[in-house]
């Protein structure tokens, strides 16, 4: 029985076999698309699988991300790993659990109601059957669709969902290992990728004795057009040659980026694809009051701590290929396209890199290992990018540009809600757009040209408009977004895509209205706010930071600052409280968070990711990416620094949500509402509003003086 309410997952992988098997004794296989990339979601997902299948989670032998033989679950993001690939496979599990229940009481002869499964084994009136699982499994059969016919558990029957457990991945990471970078095969060679720091961009010369006298052991070169790579069995050869290849590989053409490329006024310059979306009907009778105000943020790079690394082989026709990729199957698609292979000839394997928060260039590394592999057969070919290459070659998250204009009754309530927003597109993984969007493939020998550039669609959740639509009661609401088709940079997905910005924007601007009303800027939002769900984290958040209790006196150098969204205004909820000081530069002193997340799998895993967001936020209102000479110029931390330890402030998270509502995501959830928090407080110790990001001394300001 399928229906359209199923998760996507399992409409996509409707057979009991992709999921589940109980071919090892005492063992259950349990296999999943979605991938570890730090979030914790393989110790969620095991706990999932051990609640429905009745099993001990140490019973469950986990296979995620091999295109061999897990389903396929598109790409590992949008916070949708528990609300889509835990909700499938929830389902999988129970519909698995009824069958062998079932079996039994058919072979016992008694009632189904009369059975129950403990650790594997069934068992009646608390007797074990001598039935299991595994002595059930040849009448069993799991080659078939989910019925849709077994119930989930209840959350009071849970036994190991909802309480804290280990992370599987840490104790392999905390003693040296269980990063793609610590495998090692025997017949390895190890390889560098010279890059084109420009799209375009053509190689003239090579110097190769300058090369060879920098490697100091043999290595040799594998150039296809503008591909080119060092290859040796000495790691540190080809790395000095890589190096050295800086200066000794001659470079020409290729796209600059302007001067001013990310600055509101060539943002709004840009030519661009407008599209409107309006819900609502204006009203234009009682209208007693109009505010408008322009917000920004700058383009930002990934940043990853851990350099993309990849490995792969070809041998006897079968390419292999390991990946910290967010998305195997997509991956495995187009290296099959790109290599004139077929899928079937083409397996990755996901090994768990240094984290992942968006699209990052593991899909790049894997390609350079796969079309590497293909030139060497039989040889296993490490490729590893170095900190340079990240920040020249990684896709950017672009810069935006929102202008936000209410309309207010006399009771200082919007009545019309008007957002324009222009951007680049936030979405360039590969297969998006019919391109492949590996870096490697465009630069060889009959690449194909690019095809139009999109944006991921408004209805599917949205690039640069991703949480672009308040959940304030608005009568009519109009959204005009500029999609700017840029070609000269891949420009792609950074963790929450343009929600952060939107959600900085609107909560900036809430904050001004309440303002304008002369309303406490949390009573402004609770008067405006109908889902129960949305209101209970900000009153916890207010509680929580004691907001009522010491109000804020507004220019004093000291203020708290609230932030409030729903996550694509379908997952969790979170509410902010930062508290700040601006003397030379802003400090922030302190974190209070209230979120509602529905049943959380693993609550330790879950505060994780919301501690995280929040950190990872409070980086990003201070980021920015510099460019020089038409390309990115940062090379180090030095030329972009991020967030140090030393500023990070304590974090208090409180969670209000019920068991009883179903699991969605928090991956992204906290990021918006914390550079939204900041922003507000920051305006309040100044008596000053800042609408452009990064927020930092330069912005301030040129803000104090009227240049910003």
């Amino acid at each position: 029985m399928m229906t359209p309410s199923l998760p996507k997952s399992l409409v996509d992988n409707p057979r009991l076999n992709q999921w589940v098997d109980f071919s090892h004794p005492g063992r259950a296989t349990v296999r999943s698309g979605k991938v570890e990339i730090g979030q914790g979601i393989l110790t969620a997902l095991r706990q999932i699988a051990a609640e429905e299948l009745d099993l001990h989670p140490d019973q469950i032998d986990l296979v995620a991300g091999q295109t061999d033989s897990c389903p396929d679950e598109g790409f590992t993001a949008g916070s949708y790993s528990v609300s889509v690939g835990g909700a499938s496979l929830r389902l999988a599990c129970a519909d698995v659990r009824r069958l062998f229940i079932q079996a039994a009481a058919a072979r016992l002869g008694c009632p189904e109601a009369d059975l129950s499964i403990s650790d594997g084994t069934i068992v009646r009136g608390g007797h074990p059957t001598g039935l299991s699982y595994w002595s059930l499994r040849d009448e069993v059969s799991l080659d078939r669709a989910y019925s849709g016919e077994a119930r989930p558990k209840e959350p009071e029957t849970f036994r190991w969902v909802g309480h804290k457990m280990p992370r599987l991945d840490l104790p392999a990471k905390l003693s040296g290992g269980g990063f793609i970078h610590d495998l090692h095969f025997p017949d390895m060679l190890h390889a560098r990728v010279v890059r084109q720091q420009r799209r375009g961009r053509h190689i003239v010369s090579i110097d190769e004795r300058a090369l060879a006298r920098a490697a100091g052991q043999p290595i040799e070169l594998l150039r296809d057009k503008d591909f080119l790579a060092i290859l040796g069995t000495s790691e540190s050869a080809v790395y000095h040659a890589s190096k050295r290849a800086e200066t000794a590989v001659t470079w020409e053409g290729g796209e600059s980026l302007p001067s001013d490329f990310g600055s509101i006024a060539w943002l709004k310059s840009q030519e661009a694809i407008r599209r409107v979306h309006a819900t609502g009907k204006p009203d234009a009778d009682n209208v007693a009051h109009t505010i408008s105000a322009e917000y920004s943020r700058p383009c930002l790079t990934y940043g990853s701590i851990g350099p993309s690394c990849a490995y792969a082989v070809f041998a006897d026709g079968k390419l292999t290929v390991w990946s910290h990729t967010q998305g195997p199957a997509v991956l495995r698609e187009w290296l099959a396209i790109t290599l004139d292979l077929s899928p079937e000839q083409v397996t990755v394997i996901h090994a768990q890199g240094a984290g992942a928060y968006g699209h990052n260039t593991a899909d790049d590394a894997a390609f350079d290992a796969a079309f590497i592999a293909m030139r060497r057969p039989g040889k296993t070919i490490r490729v590893l990018w170095n900190r340079e290459d990240e920040f020249s070659s990684a896709p950017i998250s672009p810069a935006m540009v929102m202008r936000l204009s209410a309309d207010l009754d006399k009771q200082n309530r919007p009545l019309n809600w008007r957002t324009e927003i222009w951007s680049p597109p936030h979405v360039q993984r590969p297969g998006l757009n019919g391109n492949s969007n590996l870096l490697g493939a465009s630069a060889i020998e009959g690449a194909p040209p690019l095809k139009p550039i999109d944006d991921l669609p408004h209805e599917r959740g949205g690039g640069a408009t991703r949480n672009s639509v308040p959940m304030y009661q608005l009568g009519h609401f109009e959204l005009t977004h500029h999609m700017i088709p840029l070609t000269t940079v891949r420009t792609s997905s950074l963790r929450g895509l343009g929600t952060w910005a939107n959600v900085f924007a609107i909560e900036s601007f809430i904050d001004e209205l309440a303002e304008h009303a002369g309303v406490d800027p949390a009573r402004y939002r609770l008067d405006l706010l109908a889902d129960d769900r949305a209101r209970k984290v900000i009153e916890e958040v207010c509680r929580m930071s004691d907001w009522f209790g010491r109000p804020t006196e507004i220019g004093t150098g000291s203020a708290k600052g609230l932030g409030f969204a729903r996550y694509k205004n379908i997952a969790a909820y979170v509410a902010i409280v930062a508290e700040v000081t601006v003397e030379e530069d802003v400090r922030v002193d302190q974190i209070w968070c209230a979120a509602d997340a529905g049943l959380t799998v693993n609550p330790d895993g879950a505060e994780n990711q919301i501690e995280g967001g929040i950190i990872q936020a409070l980086s990003f209102s201070r980021e920015k990416l510099p460019f020089e000479d038409g390309a990115v110029s940062a090379r180090s931390w030095r030329d972009y620094p991020i967030l140090r330890f030393s500023d990070i402030p304590p974090v208090q998270i409180s969670w209000t949500g019920s068991p009883y509502d179903p699991a969605v995501g928090v991956g992204e959830a906290s990021v918006g509402p914390t550079v939204a928090a900041v922003a507000n407080a920051v305006a309040r110790a100044l008596g000053q509003r800042i609408r452009r990001l990064p927020i930092n001394r330069e912005t301030i300001m040129e803000t104090l003086l009227g240049e910003g």
